[in-house]
């Protein structure tokens, strides 16, 4: 197990994530408990990408949980089909919000949050869980975050 992440500050955000998911999936390899793992995940990617905020919520009945996170104090409990991580949940796909302020009927769990990019995680063909990244400027995510983060809960779905 890794006792601390190797990234480079000075690197470009598409080389942090290429340096960062291998660190990632060393970290979860071999450990059995879902909330240890995604306790670490959310710690990766809140020190190891500088994100606002990065947290899981899991899929439980007809909500969306609040599960390990990393950050400001959180929404517990998310409907389906409400803000952001409940659409990508009604949805089964990611969500990339550049302002949140526009997004309609966006949960504003903290009002530092100003972009946010959301994505789900499979088990058995059904979203299991919803990954939340939140940032404090606006327009902060792109195709690059997507790209890697969906690569990164591919690792995730492996855990499930």
């Amino acid at each position: 197990m890794a006792e601390e992440l190797i990234i480079n500050n000075t690197a470009t955000k598409a080389e942090k994530y290429q340096s960062l998911i291998p660190q990632v999936e060393a970290l979860v390899t071999g450990e059995p408990d879902l909330t240890a793992n995604l306790a670490n995940i959310a710690s990766a990617l809140k020190y190891g990408m500088g994100f606002f905020w990065v947290g899981f919520y899991l899929v439980k009945e007809d909500e969306l949980v609040l599960g390990p996170f990393q950050g400001p104090i959180a929404c517990t409990r998310i409907r389906k089909g409400k803000g952001v991580c409940g659409t990508s949940w009604a949805n089964a796909e990611t969500v990339l919000v550049p302002n949140v302020d526009e997004f309609p009927g966006h949960i504003a769990c903290s009002s530092d949050s100003k972009s946010e990019i959301v994505l789900p995680a499979f088990k058995n063909g059904e979203v299991a869980l919803i990954l939340d990244v939140d940032s404090d400027q606006i327009n902060d995510f792109d195709s690059v975050d997507r790209e890697y983060l969906e690569k990164l809960m591919r690792i995730v779905e492996k855990l499930l």
